[in-house]
């Protein structure tokens, strides 16, 4: 792929649409005649419905219907883990029994917004109100309330009888830990939404989607129709992260309702629904043991992970499965057990949330290094320089029989130590503690391997060369801020030569792509890009052998040209534009495929944090972060950076603020953004990036995923960063959120 465009830093061609206002969302498809759909809401977290009065809302003014699960007899919201009983399954909206706050009980659909809002607050629902349980580990005891008793079980996913054995039998050293990877909150900043527009017996639904065919499926599934007879279209989208890769019960609700009346309806959900009910992240108990030899020689680890699964069995149920992937990290440790029970609670359900999986396996790997460092009174560079894979050793299959494609960990470690200038930090860090200082320095490390394209490893693209000279591409997988538009435009422009200003982007939309895997797991352009790379490839033959007919030329004489003209080498005065090839054609010019990818693929790189803590009042400053990553090829350097800057907010957000939280009966405590924190430009440093290039084989543009890195290295960077700073007070250990409460309370203990 030698081209100026290829690894060129090209800037985003959506980003004039977006900036100037031109964007257009669900919130903007003007639709005169919707109605609104208002959603009546559990404000108990367990109980019994015994009655839901709806007479009051039926007469209010503007109210078209009100629905319950009764009239709507809606199947199943199935978008649980694999290996979990059916029956965890979410009915929409609730039929019987409410399982967390915040929980649909029932819909009203008005004319307008407002009256919607005023006619759901005259909904009365009776619940008896029933035991609750808030902690996964609480809800597996024996006397625990059963949320689904009919199941006889809150455990939904179970690998502890998997236990072999123990993989710390040749340990001198073994370090015991328990780590809490806490519950988050994906705040995208749109939030989510849907207008349902029907047509006949045919659905047509705008919505926020990061794979437009799961929404579809699953909403003619619930619906109880052909999924020929849904079309979902995804436009501009404002973030996802994960959470919003399927339906929640209010988007399959609205089509329902649009599906009953044969009349729009519209849906808009608000802040504190969002932080109420769309799915949350992370929320994990780690049980973990790692050994090694007095030299720091790793030999053995051992993980057990209790995960909460909330409410309902989405598939965040399912995410140690992502973490067992990525056990050992970038190190080669010859013995890893892994096991994980998932467990229903009284609260929102959790989801996939950006790294799904994998920033956990990442945490807690980096915190034990730093532990077994401190232990064997070793530097944490040391101690993982030791015990790093190399790079004569890849292909590498691990421990959890995951094939780690390429690397050269040393490398990225390397750049991040000298960008840093870690010998002049670790000097000043001695000095202060030498003097007393109340503002003490802390160095976090972390060096991290993550999976990209850990599943689902097909992805379908397509290349249509028009009369008009232009260009469509579209694509199965599906941006919300990416830039795909940007990078997909690249490709086909370097492969047939035209410029960008003539390529039309399509996606998300089931009605004109055939078929497509969506945006997650970091695998967009590793597939999505790949078979768009080779759909451009097959227009490109096809065309050259269309002009060697027409020109009675030998095929391999036929070239293409800058400006996407087609010619015989050496007679460039007898050339065709791409566009007359297709007026001649006769057939489209044009070529759909899908691409398959053997194997995942394993980025990876390193993370620095550097912090001061203030000893008296526990306020952590977040002075610098360093980001070294290594994604194989660049295709455009201004996406990849920009991936790892949003990634790096993230991660600062999850080490430094963010927490959901409930109270002992199972109350949301944290419903709105002054009680739930995020990072905002004020917390945050310039973060210094650069890249070490270690390509793939595993796909033809030699790209691994980047859309995750940020929050899988900066994460435990950070962490480890705090930690490092009042170690010499004796504190060992914090769970996150570091918040300045807790880092004060943890010195006071210490100290006495």
């Amino acid at each position: 792929m030698q081209s100026s465009i290829i690894g060129a830093a090209v800037k985003r061609v959506e980003d004039p649409r977006l900036i100037t206002g031109r964007g257009r969302y669900v919130g903007n498809i003007t639709r005169p005649d919707a109605l609104w759909m208002k959603v009546v809401r559990s404000d108990t977290p367990h109980g019994i419905i015994t009655d839901i009065d709806i007479e009051d809302a039926v007469g209010s003014p503007g109210v078209v219907a009100v629905f319950t699960a009764s009239d709507l007899n809606l199947k199943p919201l199935s978008v649980g883990s694999p290996g979990a009983d059916p029956r965890f399954t979410q009915a929409v909206p609730a039929y019987d029994r409410v399982r967390f706050t915040g929980e649909a009980v029932a819909v009203v659909i008005a004319e307008t917004d407002k009256q919607a809002t005023d006619a759901a607050r005259q909904v009365w629902v009776d619940i008896d109100p029933l035991p609750t349980v808030t902690s996964p580990i609480d809800a597996m005891a024996d006397d625990a309330p059963l949320l689904f008793p009919e199941i006889g079980t809150n455990i939904a996913l179970d690998t502890t009888a998997e236990a072999t054995a123990d993989p710390l039998s040749d340990a001198e050293v073994v370090i015991r830990a328990e780590f809490y990877n806490q519950r988050v909150a994906g705040i995208p900043l749109e939030n989510s939404n849907c207008l349902a527009v029907p047509d006949g017996d045919r659905l047509d639904v705008w919505t926020g989607s990061q794979n437009a065919f799961v929404h579809r499926n699953v909403i003619s599934r619930c619906l109880g129709i052909d999924r020929d007879l849904v079309r979902v279209r995804v436009p501009d989208m404002g973030g996802g992260f994960g959470v919003k890769i399927a339906p929640v019960p209010e988007q399959v609700l609205c089509a329902a309702a649009a599906h009953r009346l044969g009349r729009p309806v519209r849906w808009q959900e608000t802040r504190e629904e969002n932080l109420l009910t769309l799915p949350h992240g992370r929320a994990v108990y780690q049980f973990v043991e790692l050994g090694a030899r007095r030299d720091g020689t790793l030999t053995g680890l051992s993980v057990h992970t209790v995960a909460e699964s909330g409410g309902y069995v989405y598939f965040g149920a399912y995410l140690p499965e992502f973490t067992i992937m990525v056990a050992n990290g970038a190190y080669h440790i010859p013995k890893v057990q892994f096991s994980y029970q998932s467990v229903v609670s009284n609260t929102c359900p959790i989801n996939a949330y950006r790294g799904a999986g994998r920033p956990e396996a990442t945490s807690y790997l980096e915190r034990c290094m730093d532990l077994l460092a401190e232990e064997l009174d070793m530097d944490p560079v040391d101690i993982r320089r030791r015990n790093f894979i190399q790079p004569h050793q890849f292909p590498y299959r691990t421990p959890t029989d995951q094939l780690y494609d390429s690397g050269d960990y040393d490398g990225a470690l390397d750049r991040a130590l000298q960008m840093a200038d870690y010998q002049a930090l670790r000097r000043e860090q001695a000095e202060r503690a030498a003097r007393g200082d109340r503002w003490r320095l802390g160095i976090g490390l972390s060096t991290y391997v993550e999976i990209t394209a850990p599943q689902g490893r097909t992805e379908w693209g397509s290349v249509t060369v028009r009369e008009d000279d232009m260009v469509e591409v579209a694509t199965g997988v599906s941006s919300h801020g990416q830039g795909h538009e940007t990078s997909l435009t690249q490709i086909t422009s370097d492969v047939l030569k035209v410029p960008m200003d003539r390529i039309i982007y399509i996606q998300g939309d089931t009605g004109r792509v055939a078929s497509g895997g969506g945006t997650m797991g970091s695998r967009s352009l590793q597939l999505g890009g790949t078979a768009v790379l080779h759909a451009g490839e097959d227009v490109v033959e096809k065309g050259r052998k269309l002009f060697a007919t027409l020109q009675e030329a030998a095929v391999e004489d036929v070239v293409v040209s800058e400006g996407g003209r087609v010619s015989v080498a050496g007679s460039p005065d007898i050339s065709m534009t791409w566009g007359e090839l297709a007026r001649v054609s006769g057939d489209a010019l044009a070529s759909q495929l899908s691409f398959d990818q053997d194997e995942a693929t394993f980025p990876f790189g390193t993370h620095l944090a550097v912090v001061e803590v203030d000893t008296e009042t526990g306020d952590v400053r977040y002075l610098r972060h360093i980001a070294v990553d290594d994604c194989g090829k660049i295709l455009n350097q201004r996406l990849v950076d920009g991936q790892v800057h949003g990634g790096v907010g993230q991660g600062a957000g999850q080490a430094l603020l963010e927490q959901v939280l409930y109270d002992e009966d199972a109350n949301p405590l944290t419903t709105n953004l002054t009680t739930y924190l995020v990072p905002t430009a004020a917390n945050m440093p310039s973060v210094e990036i650069e890249h070490t290039v270690t390509p793939t084989t595993q796909n033809a543009l030699g790209v691994k995923g980047i859309g995750e890195a940020g929050t899988i290295g900066a994460t435990a960077a950070i962490q480890n960063a705090v930690v490092d700073a009042i170690r010499p007070l004796g504190v060992t250990h914090l769970d996150m959120p570091l918040t300045p409460v807790r880092v004060w309370h943890a010195i006071q203990e210490a100290s006495r």
